[in-house]
């Protein structure tokens, strides 16, 4: 600096001026984190993991817990569902227009046309027939009612699954002009049969539900046998998601749903001859 105070150029880049030269002016001493200081952070990084371990045990008892929640609303609706099943096979309360048998077991169709031949309706419909079973077959397996099944019996072989049996249950009604039809399916395919057909019927006709009791299904004593608690949880489940749809679809014709959930469509197309005896 110079004698009057003011810093030479040299200096205000660094250098200083001595007699033998310039020389660089020294670096600012490097500051030292002290012990407390470095003990403070340490002690602050221990705090934020604590918190973040405290947050993440209070989300994963919560989600515990409402696991915990749902999953025994879940048993007691199960346990809610199996008590409402029918035990005992009883005799329609009264007469309908029409009688619908639901395939899968043989003692639904011979419990039908047993309802069809002692007038508690008029007309017989048997949805969701395989395609090789013809009505000799049914004739076969049913001699003492071949008169019924040849008059008053009609056939359904478009329908793939209970979505599909309300469809066509609902197309042969309105062809017959029917607005009552006792229901015939096995007590625990009731329900979720109920929920469909009063979904697709738009709830303007009246439905009878006459319940077959399985021989060797015991619904009280589901927990001894592992294949009826397999298929009770598995009717109760599927019971859950028809009535779940049915609450935000119109019209099961149209359903999106009801399509993703059979993996293909509820009903299909084939040789109008084969559909129904009446239109023969």
């Amino acid at each position: 600096m110079s004698a009057s105070g003011t810093m030479r150029p040299s200096e205000a880049f660094g250098w200083a001026w001595t007699d033998a030269g310039p020389r660089a002016v020294a670096p600012p001493p490097v500051r030292r984190v002290r012990a407390g200081d470095a003990h403070v952070e340490r002690a602050h990084a221990e705090c934020v993991h604590a918190k973040r371990a405290h947050a993440f045990g209070i989300t994963a008892k919560a989600t515990l817990g409402l696991a915990a929640t749902g999953a025994a609303a879940l048993f007691c609706g199960f346990l809610a569902f199996v008590a409402c099943l029918e035990r005992d096979e009883r005799v329609p309360s009264g007469r309908a227009d029409g009688i619908v048998a639901l395939t899968g077991g043989a003692q639904r169709i011979g419990d039908a046309i047993d309802l069809l031949a002692n007038g508690y309706g008029r007309r017989l419909l048997i949805t969701g027939v395989n395609e090789r079973t013809s009505r000799d077959e049914i004739a076969r397996l049913n001699p003492n009612q071949r008169h019924w099944i040849d008059c008053c019996v009609d056939l359904d072989y478009r329908a793939r699954n209970t979505i599909g049996n309300a469809i066509e249950t609902r197309r042969w009604m309105r062809q017959h002009r029917f607005s009552t039809v006792t229901v015939v399916t096995s007590n625990y395919h009731m329900p979720r049969t109920l929920v469909e057909l009063d979904h697709a019927l738009m709830g303007d006709d009246r439905i009878v539900p006459h319940p077959v009791i399985a021989e060797g299904f015991d619904p009280d004593r589901w927990w001894q046998r592992p294949a009826s608690a397999k298929l009770l949880a598995s009717e109760y489940l599927k019971f859950l998601v028809s009535w779940v749809r049915t609450r935000f679809e119109s019209d099961p014709e149209r359903s999106r749903a009801a399509i993703l959930i059979g993996r293909r469509k509820p009903i299909k197309m084939v040789a109008e001859p084969l559909l129904l005896r009446g239109q023969e």
